[in-house]
């Protein structure tokens, strides 16, 4: 057996060992809003003694959590918001969730390109035109407007030629305005008690307008190509 293949075994039992615990210790219920609305107060007075610790532990379970496609990142997203405000709680998702995204693209590339293939197969072929049609402006447009989940993005870009670079930055800048829609919603976690909850008439005109956005730019990108 070769050194490349005894990696990529141990990799994906790794990961099976690290969903197998989420499952059966019951770990998603600390992700859950209920349990992280109850625990804010706490979290809050945690966070202003040591600031540096929490920040980390908190990216840390961030990047775990999407890198392994576990439920609770729009949950976390929210938690990030209500811990460290708008601009912070922004800034430290954005970094987070777009590191997790790219652990996952690359451990569907070179371990899980077999089973992806099986699961989202069916995906892969509108994925793979809109690529090359678009280019790295296909996956900006798919942040902005998720017409796949977030966790099957990052999983099928992973069987694409998309290098990991631009999967990064791209999703980086196309996550970036729900991030901070997401986080603002946060700063009012008290008064939320769903994730459907957080869509209030301001923040559906919010998304409205990320909706438009990739489309504006679309048009302006197809105006200057021919210059």
């Amino acid at each position: 057996m070769s050194k490349i293949n005894l990696n990529k075994i141990v990799i994906v039992v790794v990961i099976i060992l690290l969903i197998t615990s989420f499952k059966v210790f019951g770990l998603e219920q600390y992700l859950s809003l209920s349990y992280l609305k109850a625990s804010r107060e706490k979290f809050s007075l945690l966070y202003a003694e040591h600031q540096i610790p929490v920040i980390a532990g908190y990216m840390i379970i961030y990047i775990t959590v999407t890198s392994l496609s576990l439920p609770g990142a729009a949950v976390l997203t929210l938690v990030g918001g209500a811990l460290f405000g708008l601009g912070a709680g922004t800034l430290i998702v954005s970094f987070a969730s777009s590191i997790g995204a790219t652990f996952a693209c690359l451990a569907s590339r070179f371990v899980l390109r077999d089973w992806v293939q099986s699961k989202f197969g069916d995906k892969l072929s509108a994925v793979n035109k809109g690529i090359e049609s678009e280019g790295a402006f296909y996956l900006f447009t798919l942040r902005l407007i998720p017409i796949f989940p977030f966790f099957v993005i990052n999983l099928v870009m992973g069987l694409t030629k998309l290098p990991l670079l631009t999967f990064y930055w791209v999703s980086q800048l196309g996550m970036l305005p729900g991030t901070m829609v997401y986080a603002n919603a946060g700063k009012e976690l008290a008064k939320v008690d769903s994730v459907s909850g957080i869509l209030s008439p301001g923040l559906i005109f919010s998304f409205v307008l990320l909706g438009l956005f990739p489309i504006t730019v679309k048009k302006i990108l197809a105006f200057y190509k021919p210059k």
